[in-house]
């Protein structure tokens, strides 16, 4: 039935006033007041609720339910996000987080929101239609759920390029998962669901300990830190390509505490000396078990030793060990892929300037190849 989920609140999550004024440009555009008249409002003013056809659900959440959708006009498939909104409660926190960030965030590899409809009981957040999510794919092309390496291979990048692109836009993510990365048909991979992302570097450094679906939470976070930082991503990542491979979780627990257990049953039990400070974190108890460091080749039979590295290196139980998504891009095991790609775009290159050519010089082109 899926992974523990993250309770998500209307009180925002100990949201300090300093940080208050991130939302407010946003609360404004978007006439989130109630003092506007109009029946509905949209970020340019142009479209309403039925300026959409809605099609079949696609999912559902705690604070919004998601539908495939069309544009009357253009005929474009769209996703459709619709929060209702309570009378006394008013706009979640996750809902306002999630328009401030991604209207910012324009990437290949992040889902794009295209426009916000406000009405006086809704709220319809309209996103690029992706076929499916990673879960999805997996169940339906994976064998018992593993993917091929190379497949592997191409969705970690992608990954690491929408986390890196977050990151560099001092953006945290906060719930990475499988269900939240989504894929479409031409096997491009990009990041959705923003309803727990943060922005950092306002001058606060204390969050909830509250984020992150429970398999995929980072040991710091799972023992109270609420100093955390872009690492927290990186551990989710991890998990993820993990998962990719066997086709079922690294790490999945039932609680807080079976869940820190069974990371250190695999990843060691941590100890003063190889994680200093780490008995002063709330949720530390110094009766845990002692497992020792487990081979992750012996669980993870199909990943090749480069793979295991940056695997590794994601996976480091302390948060400052943790490689950045930057770094992580350079790793060596992306060497072939990033190769491949650049001989494809030179290949692509090539035939446009044949074309330009043939054209100038009125004769036909030759038939290259430029997918």
């Amino acid at each position: 039935q899926g992974p523990p989920s993250t309770v998500k609140n209307y009180a925002d999550d100990e949201l300090p006033r300093l940080a208050l004024h991130f939302f407010l440009d946003i609360i404004t555009r978007l006439g989130l007041s109630s003092h506007r008249r109009r029946n509905s409002y949209s970020m340019d003013g142009k479209r309403h609720p039925s300026s959409f056809q809605q099609l079949e659900k696609l999912g559902e959440g705690t604070y919004a339910t998601v539908f495939k959708g069309r544009n009357r006009q253009t005929g474009e498939l769209v996703a459709l996000k619709e929060i209702h909104l309570d009378s006394e409660e008013g706009t979640p926190s996750t809902a306002i987080r999630e328009i401030s960030l991604m209207k910012e965030l324009k990437h290949d590899n992040i889902v794009a929101l295209h426009d916000v409809i406000h009405t006086e009981n809704k709220l319809m957040l309209v996103f690029e239609y992706m076929d499916g999510d990673l879960k999805r794919y997996m169940d339906m092309h994976g064998e018992r759920g593993a993917l091929k390496p190379a497949t592997i291979k191409s969705f970690m990048y992608q990954l690491l390029k929408g986390i890196d692109f977050c990151h560099q836009n001092r953006v945290l993510h906060r719930d990475l998962k499988p269900q939240n990365l989504l894929i479409n048909s031409k096997g491009l991979l990009k990041l959705g669901d923003f309803g727990l992302a943060r922005a950092f570097g306002i001058p606060v450094n204390t969050f909830s300990n509250e984020v992150v679906t429970l398999w995929y939470r980072a040991p710091d976070v799972l023992l109270g830190s609420r100093t955390y930082n872009t690492s927290i991503d990186i551990w989710s990542a991890g998990c993820i390509m993990a998962e990719m491979y066997t086709g079922r979780p690294l790490f999945p627990g039932t609680t807080n505490e079976d869940q820190i257990v069974r990371i250190f049953r695999i990843m060691g039990t941590p100890t003063e000396r190889t994680w200093p400070g780490i008995a002063q974190f709330p949720d530390y108890k110094p009766t845990f078990q002692m497992y020792a460091t487990q081979d992750l080749r012996n669980i993870l039979q199909a990943i090749d030793p480069v793979g295991i590295d940056l695997l590794q290196r994601m996976l480091q139980l302390r948060p400052e060990l943790r490689i950045s998504a930057h770094d992580a891009l350079q790793h060596p095991w992306f060497n072939d892929l990033v190769m491949h790609q650049q001989q494809q775009q030179q290949h692509q290159q090539q035939a446009l300037h044949a074309q330009a050519r043939a054209y100038q010089q009125g004769v036909p082109a030759q038939n290259y190849d430029t997918y």
